[in-house]
């Protein structure tokens, strides 16, 4: 975490790179750095807002969650060759559509998109609850008196 100040209030450390280990072999941390630099130039602004179309007055900027993964693995083994060791990483990004940002009469409002089956599984959940319910009672009714 972080080491309180004369303040009272925590200080933030520096960001540290947790060390590869010795059998990760030559070029493997300049290899992950060129991997993250090619990650992120993907995933910027642009792919979470879209482009702003505008059409009669109203100006409409999609929205979209991105998600980043990443990972690295290092081993040894007879395959090892030389170096002592071979690392791999790899990584990724996923973007989902969340909603747009609508702005009209210079007034932003954000919009989310429903999930299509919502729009089927909530009035079907309704639906069965209200058939059920009047034999549920009837159920209860039998079983106080009886």
């Amino acid at each position: 975490m972080t080491a309180p100040d004369a303040t009272g209030r925590p200080t933030p450390r520096p960001a540290s790179r947790p060390a590869l280990p010795p059998s990760a072999g030559p070029g493997l941390e300049a290899r992950l750095e060129r991997l993250a630099d090619e990650i992120g130039g993907r995933v910027s602004a642009a792919v979470a807002y879209g482009e702003p179309v505008t059409a009669e007055g109203v100006t409409v900027i999609p929205v979209a969650e991105v998600s980043v993964g990443f990972g690295v693995g290092v081993g040894s083994g007879p395959g090892a060759g030389a170096g002592g060791g071979e690392g791999m990483g790899g990584g990724g990004a996923l973007t989902r559509p969340r909603g747009f940002i609508e702005i009209k009469d210079g007034a932003a409002t954000y919009r989310p998109l429903r999930r299509p089956w919502l729009d089927v599984a909530l009035p079907l959940a309704a639906l069965l609850a209200g058939a059920a319910a009047p034999s549920l009672a009837r159920r209860l009714a039998r079983r106080r008196r009886g």
